[in-house]
């Protein structure tokens, strides 16, 4: 009987493909040009990161199918079909940790249902190493992904989470589309009270690196440059 190949979860820089030397360990990239065959958020990126890894299995030769949050579940349930002929395949994310605030987690549920071998390799994520810098509670938080667009439910979700924070004694976590990072923190200095503390956690892991936590009084004299860059957002009422 032919042994059954494994989903491999394989972690991605969070940005420019220069800091692959920095935060993708030796053993995940040896586990990546041993694939050829994966599953990618985007196509166009797979491809940029692989070759940066100088993979040596020509890009061309190469199959790769897409899942993304417009990918219908009918459409992936053969993508693991290939592992019951003993060969692996990767899941790769567009940036991070693959099913962290990703849409991954689907193919994983199928590889559970089908007996398929599932391995997590170690890499960056934006959210844990937010987290890590903080200096807020570790051990008891909440994220919350993506907070509503439409500004009253923003108010009140923001306000709700603060008070969460308070009750709870629980760090409070989000995310935004970047080129609405600075319309978030004006929500945030809108909504919550001025003691509250925020951290704002930038292009982790790239050169431009900026992790700044304080209380939203202090937030409100700066204008700090978010536009368009990766951020995560964390609150915590004390």
């Amino acid at each position: 009987m032919t042994n059954i190949g494994k989903l491999y979860l394989l972690p991605t820089t969070l940005g420019s493909f220069e800091t692959i030397s920095r935060v993708i360990p030796e053993y995940n990239i040896d586990i990546i040009k041993s694939l050829d065959v994966f599953i990618v958020e985007k196509l166009r990126t797979a491809r940029r990161f692989l070759s940066a890894l100088s993979h040596p299995v020509p890009i061309d030769s190469m199959t790769f199918y897409e899942l993304n949050k417009h990918t219908e579940r009918s459409e992936i349930t053969e993508y693991l079909d290939i592992t019951f002929t003993g060969k692996s395949v990767g899941l790769l994310s567009e940036a991070g940790t693959p099913c962290i605030a990703d849409p991954g987690n689907e193919i994983v549920k199928i590889a559970h249902e089908s007996g398929i071998e599932i391995v997590p390799l170690v890499g960056p994520n934006s959210i844990i190493m937010a987290l890590m810098t903080s200096g807020f509670n570790g051990q008891n938080f909440c994220f919350h992904g993506y907070l509503p667009v439409d500004n009253n439910s923003l108010t009140r979700k923001l306000r709700d989470i603060e008070s969460n924070s308070l009750k709870y004694k629980q760090t409070q976590i989000f995310i935004e589309t970047p080129y609405r990072n600075e319309r978030m923190l004006k929500a945030i200095s809108t909504a919550c009270n001025n003691n509250t503390m925020l951290c704002i956690a930038t292009d982790i892991s790239l050169p431009t690196e900026s992790i700044i936590t304080m209380p939203i009084s202090q937030w409100k004299k700066m204008k700090p440059s978010l536009n368009k860059k990766p951020s995560v957002f964390l609150l915590m009422r004390y």
